[in-house]
């Protein structure tokens, strides 16, 4: 007796399976994706651009050993050189990883390498997480474009705006589809809970196509913090700039919980812009 398994499986063309999928009705195997970009990269002295480039490099190949995580060198072709930052994929069972302990240990790596860094530039990041589908073996796909789109959002900027107003160093955008694998699914340590990720929609002002629920991270800061840079839900703000903004101190948001000290008497009219709470100390030093 024939085994049917022996047969190959034809349609009414006459193809059999093999031919079929290579047509690409079958879905391809998932990638995390994660997306790496330095903050005001492309305004640095050309003559800076390599040496601190190498920084990042270094930074990263460290904090993913020290993570569990494969090395950014031994991707192959996972691993693709974007200028201002990298573009890293890797096996899906990775991507809780990702998310913890990677992020922290990179905000991490970034501090000491601030705390050490000899008149170089600061190196400020914003990364996105992703996961999906993508062809093989040329890695091909909507997920790529996708994660480049989170880090390039406008949540993505008021992110790292955030960071850079409390002196950090990163800011991470996670699609829904990562957040729920990795920090509702359970799979991160008990230092990263939902109270630090803020859930919002990432929008790109050349893209008008594209909007993304997705959840926002900056190491070291709650989500109550992160929440006064993005706008309400039927506003588009512009991304920030490094230009100085030409509104009167006054019109700008205050940051919520931000405590100002004076250590002598105020003669001059040094505040510009409503004190909601005023407490005096008068004890004497």
């Amino acid at each position: 007796m024939t085994s049917s398994a022996s047969a190959p499986d034809r349609d009414a063309t006459g193809r059999d399976a093999l031919d079929r999928d290579a047509t690409g009705h079958d879905v391809p195997p998932e990638q995390a994706v994660m997306v790496v970009d330095m903050k005001g990269y492309s305004r640095l002295p050309e003559v800076q651009m390599s040496p601190v480039r190498s920084e990042l490099d270094s930074i990263l190949e460290a904090v993913f050993a020290q993570s569990g995580l494969p090395a950014p060198c031994t991707l192959g072709t996972g691993y693709r050189d974007a200028g201002d930052g990298v573009i890293l994929l890797l096996p899906p069972r990775h991507v809780a990883r990702l998310v913890d302990p990677l992020l922290g240990n990179l905000s991490a790596a970034l501090q000491r390498y601030e705390d050490i860094r000899m008149g170089g530039p600061a190196i400020r990041l914003r990364a996105a997480i992703h996961v999906g589908p993508l062809s093989v073996p040329d890695h091909r796909g909507a997920a790529i474009n996708d994660a480049c789109r989170l880090v390039n959002s406008d949540a993505a900027y008021q992110a790292i705006a955030a960071a850079t107003d409390n002196g950090l160093f990163l800011a991470a955008v996670i699609s829904e589809p990562v957040y729920r694998r990795s920090v509702l699914a359970g799979r991160t340590g008990p230092g990263l809970t939902e109270r630090q990720f803020l859930a919002a929609n990432a929008r790109v002002a050349d893209k008008p196509g594209f909007e993304e629920p997705c959840r926002l991270l900056v190491p070291g800061l709650f989500a109550d913090s992160l929440r006064g840079y993005l706008p309400g839900p039927d506003s588009a703000a512009p991304r920030p700039t490094s230009a100085p903004s030409t509104h009167p101190m006054s019109e700008r948001p205050a940051r919520a919980g931000a405590v100002l000290n004076f250590h002598g008497a105020l003669n001059d009219p040094v505040i510009n812009g409503p004190v909601e709470n005023l407490r005096i100390d008068r004890r004497t030093r």
